[in-house]
């Protein structure tokens, strides 16, 4: 027995065995030799394995550099592995900047990142001499890091003449018993230093440790397997029957595109999961879990060897889709249909290459969680969501890892946020505990989960990762942890959820809220393009079944919505992402409004059946929303002359206009002597003074004035905006204490247009001496709302710019439209929950209502905004510089209003009104005028409550119609949905339009009778005659 010691500090222990163990580590690699041959090719392309190949290679060194950022260094290898090297480990070592991987045989076979711990591939487990000793390998090395090639920081903009270096390229002989002997040894350690002095086992892992540097002679391998036994005997001794059951999973987040461009994403896909596969190969209990079919699909189309091994691991249960989404898109600001189409064409595509259908929600990394999704989840087949976003808030702490999670029509799911705050956790020791100490259920809930691997190109877990969790499976002292799957994870919590606590309401994340904002054309065009598509697909199916020759486009579509939810990624509609991914992105809107306008015109003039006759002086106007409009509207007059008119069109229908119909109230412009200017229309009168802000606006009905006396509405302010470090992610509180008015004019207020139809003036201000605001405001007859159309020359940094509205209302909540509903959020801080809203997310309105009387403001394209006591505010341009230092930088359009009303918001028709806003009526071209007389409306509901969202051809069908319609008031209603449509059939469908035999819905007359609950969808398969 060796000598007794005396009592010293446990940690002045750990450090001296720690460094007799570390003595062990040079003999990890044994002996080297070089490559025969070294040779590369440059290109600023990524091209292909069969391409590269053919190209001219030059002779490389080790330690010269390659670049610029964004190039492909393509080395070609050929090496002889010494024959005396037989029954050796074999590795290549592979030490570069940037990212990599090993082609053999045609076939990628290995990702290599340094930052991501893959720097060797594996030639050899154990060299046989049959084994072929000379090979030619190919490396694929890109220009670029994990994280991009940020410049003096992660996320800096790219510099774009960076270098990188080929630091080490050589053969080795890896000594798999030195190996297993560190990480015995690194184990021992941490649970030494991390159990702490007050338990006895961290006591037990040191003296284990020294007993096992005692033992081991560094230069004689015959003394490890005794010291391995020494470990592996401490690491048999179990837990009991109690302890905590940590469920790990293999994982790998890659961001669709963030700090690189999405055609690096694709080739980072390739590189991490050919590891896993790899891995898979040596690690029979290895399980992997990967989310976003639109990186599968990539997978698949660019490298289906690859892809066909996935099949069959996935097959197997180790290779696991998770998520049932396109891309793992952001959780605030998709409308609400396109958050069904993400999960729609995510669970189609899954089910179709894998067999199955995902039952568990992923979106471990958004920036917040929509009330409204636990009932689209349920709806496509979902009840479980797993994230640990909710770990960064910057105020408070969310008091729950597992619970339920209702939504606001009251639809549950079964919620975790894993404890240990990550997605890329590295299988050590202070991981297991970290998840025990952090878990908010203990005692409720003996059951968490572990996410281990390296993210965004680091090809995911490592064998160390692996190696140190069959270590570590059922040790006393820690937590109980095993290889595990979603489902086994959930279905062990739902086994007994009796003590669960739930949460009601959005997910909202206290951090990240100036990403409402950031890159205000991504988020400007994402609105129009989620229009446009609406609108395609309504016409279209109109158009069809009013033609059954007509041939809808179902396969363009599919890839216009691909397009649209690809940009709905986490960090692209956000707006945290470099230029090359918003010049990407503004592509694939491009392409997608261009098609999406075409296929609109092509399904009005099957829907009109043509012009018959003269259509001069004739205009068919086309409404795709399902209540009835009366709007102004430019019409083409003869001779191509443009002119107002104001026209009634019926729901989901059109009429043929052939003159303006007269309005009630004739609009008045009146220029008073003090340079202000009175428009009114017979619902509002506005007083605008000389520099565009509004003095008072009057409600005339109910004599109620909405702006604050000695305030002004339409007020633009600008703040400094200088996050802590996330640029373009973050607006701080404190962004608010620089408030300061724009009161400069640049061209005062002038008339435009005297009324009648309407009236219209216009103004500028200057911002700065480079920015400058123009605008229009702009009062329509029979119009309940102010518009404001607005263009900013915009050229500032560290800047926001918003809109105020300071009104004549008391309340302690606003309301803010969300995907098919709205919410209410304080307007008050009396808590630190309530003053981490000061910046948050809507839709097309927001509303501030007291009994009897409100304001709402109106919007197209932004999403930013606030309501302070009563102070209203839309945010409508930041200037980040970070990580795209030109974001927001140039001209910019866009529209917004306000309604003052009596009554509630749903009895205003304020939802009514910022649907118009955004759906504008149709005018229809001169060679599909249609019809000479009448109006035709293939919908409608007689409740107001109602919306029909969607209408489009049914998936998998050619006879048949989905309707979407969903309750947005927050109220129960029973209404019917009239219908001039030769419909046979009626059911009702989930959102993955599935039916059911027995949820037949009875038509009579036309009609079909629905009921709704608060905030309910709807779907309806309505099969034609």
């Amino acid at each position: 027995s060796p000598p007794a010691r005396p009592a010293c500090n446990l940690a002045f222990q750990i450090g001296c065995t720690s460094r007799l163990a570390l003595g062990v580590s040079p003999t990890l690699y044994g002996a080297s030799f070089p490559l025969d041959s070294l040779t590369c090719f440059l290109t600023p392309d990524r091209i292909s394995y069969e391409e590269a190949i053919k190209q001219e290679f030059k002779p490389f060194k080790v330690g010269q550099s390659f670049g610029p950022t964004w190039w492909t260094c393509w080395f070609r290898l050929e090496i002889s592995i010494p024959k005396d090297w037989s029954g050796k480990e074999v590795h290549l070592v592979w030490e570069s900047d940037g990212e990599g991987m090993v082609w053999r045989d045609r076939q990628p076979v290995q990702g290599l990142a340094t930052e991501g711990k893959k720097t060797s591939y594996i030639l050899s487990e154990s060299l046989n001499p049959e084994e072929p000793h000379s090979l030619t390998f190919y490396v694929e090395q890109a220009g670029n890091g994990l994280f991009g090639a940020g410049d003096g920081s992660m996320i800096a903009p790219p510099d774009p003449n960076k270098s990188f270096t080929l630091h080490k390229a050589e053969l080795v002989i890896f000594n798999k018993d030195v190996y297993e002997l560190l990480v015995d040894f690194e184990i021992l350690i941490d649970i030494a230093k991390l159990l702490g002095e007050d338990n006895q086992r961290s006591f037990q892992a040191l003296y284990t440790a020294n007993q096992m540097v005692n033992m081991c002679d560094v230069i004689d391998p015959s003394t490890f397997p005794a010291v391995h036994e020494l470990a592996r005997a401490f690491f048999a001794q179990k837990n009991g029957d109690s302890q905590h059951t940590i469920h790990a999973m293999g994982h790998c987040h890659i961001d669709t595109a963030w700090l690189w461009p999405y055609a690096e994403t694709i080739r980072k896909c390739a590189r991490s999961w050919v590891t896993v596969i790899r891995l898979m190969e040596k690690n029979p209990n290895f399980i992997f879990t990967c989310s976003q079919a639109q990186q599968f699909e990539w997978v698949r189309t660019r490298y289906p060897g690859l892809y066909a091994e996935i099949q069959d691991y996935a097959r197997q249960g180790r290779f696991i889709p998770v998520g049932g989404t396109w891309v793992e898109m952001d959780g605030n600001l998709p409308s609400g249909e396109a958050m069904v189409r993400q999960f729609l064409q995510g669970q189609r595509f899954f089910k179709k290459e894998f067999g199955k259908y995902c039952t568990e929600f992923w979106l471990p990394d958004t920036f917040g969680y929509s009330a409204q999704l636990p009932q689209i989840m349920q709806g496509c087949g979902i009840k479980r969501f797993l994230t640990q976003k909710l770990s960064w808030n910057l105020v408070n702490t969310f008091p729950h890892h597992t619970f339920f999670w209702e939504g606001i029509d009251g639809s549950r799911v079964l919620t975790h946020f894993p404890p240990g705050d990550s997605y890329e956790m590295k299988s050590k020791v202070e991981d297991l505990l970290k998840t025990v100490k952090n878990h908010k259920e203990k005692g409720r809930l003996n059951h968490s989960t572990l996410l281990f691997g390296f993210g965004d190109g680091g090809a995911g877990p490592t064998q160390l990762h692996l190696d140190r969790m069959q270590r570590m499976q059922d040790v006393d002292g820690l937590p109980r942890t095993q290889q595990s799957t979603p489902d086994s994870f959930f279905s062990a919590v739902e086994a007994d959820t009796s003590l669960l606590c739930a949460w009601k309401g959005e997910l909202f994340l206290e951090l990240h809220n100036g990403s409402y904002t950031s890159q205000a054309q991504i988020k400007k065009q994402n609105r129009k393009c989620e229009c446009i598509l609406h609108d395609v697909e309504m016409v279209s199916g109109l158009a069809l079944v009013q033609k059954r020759t007509f041939q809808y486009p179902s396969a363009k579509l599919q890839h216009l919505w691909r397009l649209l939810l690809v940009n709905q990624f986490h960090d692209v509609l956000p707006g945290s992402c470099i230029q090359m991914v918003v010049e990407d992105a503004l592509k694939y809107y491009e392409e997608l409004r261009n098609s999406s306008t075409q296929l609109l015109k092509d399904a009005m003039l099957s829907l009109f059946q043509g012009s018959s006759g003269s259509t001069e002086g004739r205009n068919t106007v086309l409404n795709t929303l399902s209540w009835e409009r009366t709007e102004v509207v430019s019409l083409q007059g003869p001779g191509q002359k443009k002119t107002l008119a104001l026209v009634k069109v019926p729901s989901i229908g059109y009429t043929t206009v052939t003159e303006s119909l007269k309005p009630t109230f004739p609009v008045t412009v009146t220029k008073q002597a003090d340079g202000s200017v009175s428009m009114e229309n017979g619902i509002l009168r506005a007083i605008i003074d000389p520099i565009g802000r509004i003095t008072s606006l009057y409600l005339l009905d109910c004599k109620r004035e909405a702006i604050s006396e000695g305030c002004y509405g339409n007020q633009f302010v600008i703040f400094d905006d200088i996050p802590l470090y996330w640029d373009a992610w973050d607006v701080m509180d404190y962004h608010l204490e620089t408030r300061k008015p724009l009161m400069e004019t640049l061209n005062p207020l002038e008339i435009v247009s005297s009324g009648g139809l309407r009236g219209c003036l216009k103004f500028s201000i200057r911002i700065s001496k480079v920015s400058v605001i123009h605008q229009e405001v702009i009062l329509d007859a029979m119009c309940p709302y102010l518009k404001f159309k607005t263009e900013v020359e915009w050229h500032e940094a560290h800047k926001f710019l918003k809109v105020e509205f300071p009104v004549r209302v008391h309340s302690m909540n606003s309301t803010y439209e969300i995907q098919f509903g709205h919410l209410q959020r304080p307007t008050h801080w009396n808590t630190s929950w309530d003053w981490a809203r000061y910046e948050v997310w809507g839709h097309k309105w927001s509303d501030l209502s007291e009994h009897g009387f409100g304001v709402a403001l109106l919007n197209d394209c932004k999403y930013g905004c606030s309501a302070h006591q009563n102070v209203m505010r839309l945010s409508l341009l930041r200037a980040p510089k970070s990580p795209d230092s030109n974001a927001d930088i140039g001209h910019h359009q866009f529209t917004y209003a306000v309604q003052p009303h009596a009554g509630c918001f749903q009895e205003a028709g304020v939802i009514q009104c910022a649907y118009n806003m955004n759906f504008p009526l149709h005018i229809a071209p001169l060679e599909c005028a249609g019809p000479e007389v009448g109006s035709w409306s293939a919908f409608s509901l007689p409740s107001p409550a109602v919306v029909l969202e969607t209408i489009k051809l049914a998936e998998d069908r050619s006879d048949a119609l989905l309707v979407r319609l969903y309750e947005s008031h927050g109220s129960t209603v029973v209404t019917q949905l009239h219908t001039s449509l030769p419909v046979k059939e009626a059911f009702l469908c989930d959102l993955l339009e599935h039916t059911d035999p027995s949820k037949a819905l009875p038509i009579s007359d036309s009609s079909i009778e629905l009921s709704f609950t608060p905030f309910q969808i709807l779907s309806l398969i309505l099969f034609l005659k």
